[in-house]
């Protein structure tokens, strides 16, 4: 029995503190009741802390967008994410567009300009889209990764103990009122024993809360690292991207003739030129035409000799990979044909090197 006497005031006395602890907050609200005040240093690492959470939310957002701007597919894969699977692999934009130019190119016919063409902007797109797909993965790793940690980690640790602080503080008040309003020296002794004892509380999870702000200035350096990576994955992305666009430029770059004599035009039937950037345009005027019935026969002639030709080279080309053999504009080299091999490519040697060469950049020799 007496257990249970002391159980329940122990019960009715922790009531009465919670109690008093909402009527110290409402009366603050209203004015009513003095509040301690936190020291300007601990106010300023916590304005700091909201101004980093709020623009942390907002950046990675708006990141997300960017890497993806479908917002079907946002939010499938953050279903997946919760689910703890793998969402399902599907083409993205550039190579959807890719695939179906290569399909419509092989429609009209490999062998045909516009076919030609098709398949080679086709092929170029989907080299894009495997980069934007690669910027995707490394941006999600090495930025938004990050980010989201220290949102749904640290924020809501730093989040926990700032509310705690608060409960202390209101504690600490609700003590400092009774205490004005104990009239009986007994109760005046036991009010001052709760206000050191709260106050002791206070000081203390004001320092826990402290140390875990002073933290904001390491996530503002970690974030810096962090966004170089997302830079320098987006100026890999870019610079993919211009180079495929290059090499695509300079193989489309004798289309204009090929195209009229495969679709039977006469000469002088006025074709629109398609405008580039100053520096490219003032290049490929310069470039010589190549008749595909030149280059066409000239391959016959080389794959059914199974021997070599010289072939000047009309531009520039940088290889795309150790296979390919970079040219140089007006250098002859030495081609030839081996079994098996792209009709659009030919084997070039240069001295030691050797290597693949398209045959559009090549004027074949007599």
């Amino acid at each position: 029995c007496d257990c249970f006497k002391f159980v329940l005031e122990n019960y009715f006395y922790e009531l009465s503190i919670f109690n008093l602890t909402n009527l110290q907050f409402t009366e603050e609200k209203l004015g009513q009741a003095e509040k301690t005040e936190l020291d300007a240093h601990l106010e300023n690492l916590l304005s700091k802390a909201e101004c980093t959470k709020l623009w942390t939310e907002k950046i990675m957002k708006q990141t997300e967008v960017l890497l993806q701007p479908n917002p079907n597919a946002r939010i499938e894969e953050f279903v997946y994410e919760k689910l703890d699977r793998k969402a399902p692999s599907r083409m993205n934009n550039p190579e959807l567009l890719g695939q179906y130019m290569i399909d419509a190119g092989n429609e009209f016919g490999p062998g045909t300009a516009y076919g030609n063409a098709l398949i080679k902007c086709g092929e170029t797109q989907r080299r894009i889209g495997a980069a934007d797909r690669e910027l995707i993965q490394t941006s999600a790793i090495n930025f938004l990764t990050p980010l989201r940690n220290f949102i749904e980690g640290d924020y809501k640790t730093i989040n926990k103990e700032r509310k705690l602080l608060q409960n202390k503080r209101l504690d600490l008040d609700a003590a400092k009122t009774r205490l004005k309003k104990a009239k009986v020296a007994e109760a005046r002794a036991a009010s001052e024993q709760e206000v050191r004892i709260t106050q002791s509380e206070f000081d203390r999870q004001a320092e826990i809360t402290r140390l875990l702000l002073e933290g904001i200035s390491s996530t503002h350096a970690h974030h810096l690292r962090c966004l170089n990576d997302f830079v320098e994955a987006q100026m890999t992305y870019y610079a993919q991207c211009y180079q495929y666009m290059l090499d695509l430029q300079k193989q489309l770059g004798s289309f204009p003739s090929t195209f009229l004599s495969n679709n039977n035009q006469s000469s002088t039937t006025p074709v629109q030129s398609v405008s580039t950037p100053s520096v490219l345009a003032s290049a490929s005027a310069s470039l010589p035409s190549v008749s595909n019935s030149v280059v066409t026969s000239g391959l016959s002639e080389l794959k059914a000799s199974s021997g070599s030709r010289k072939a000047r080279v009309l531009y520039d080309y940088d290889a795309a990979n150790s296979s390919e053999l970079s040219l140089l504009a007006d250098e002859v080299i030495t081609v030839y044909s081996i079994p098996g091999m792209d009709s659009d490519w030919l084997m070039g040697e240069r001295g030691n090197q050797k290597g693949k060469v398209p045959i559009t950049y090549l004027e074949l020799l007599n």
